[in-house]
């Protein structure tokens, strides 16, 4: 007893480091990302939708192929009307991974229980060297 109280600080230092060690492993279990391969997968065999929460303009730039387009910000509106059947998985793509993250919460609060974050977004998309499709014009929204 004596040695936790003489050295109260350097256990508290202790158990917290370990703390930051392990919220990653927290944060990242419950978060639902998965890898340009592992969205791969789930599109040719679940046959999973892929939809870019980026703004029209940088879909336009480069988007996986069959992608759809719901901006982040009309998510919550145009999400049932783009995905009717919410028991295939989702796969929401941004840029670089965040916008995907908080589209998480929305698909599922909507009922797409399987919806999915890629890590990395687009970049990490191309950085694995899948194909990416450009267009002339920016896509109207329905």
């Amino acid at each position: 007893m004596k040695f936790i109280i003489d050295n109260w600080m350097l256990i508290l230092i202790a158990v917290s480091s370990g703390g930051m060690l392990f919220w990653p492993v927290v944060r990242g279990a419950g978060s639902g990302t998965l890898t340009a391969q592992g969205a791969v997968q789930l599109i040719n065999r679940e046959r999973a939708v892929v939809v870019d929460v980026r703004e029209p303009e940088e879909f336009a730039a480069g988007r996986i192929t069959g992608a759809r387009n719901v901006p982040l910000a009309q998510l919550e509106a145009k999400l049932a009307a783009t995905v009717k059947n919410k028991n295939l998985p989702l796969v929401l793509v941004c840029d670089s991974g965040a916008r995907a993250q908080r589209a998480v919460a929305t698909a599922k609060k909507l009922g797409y229980e399987q919806a999915q974050a890629m890590a990395g977004g687009i970049k990490a998309w191309k950085a694995a060297n899948l194909p990416v499709e450009k267009s002339e014009t920016v896509p109207s929204l329905k």
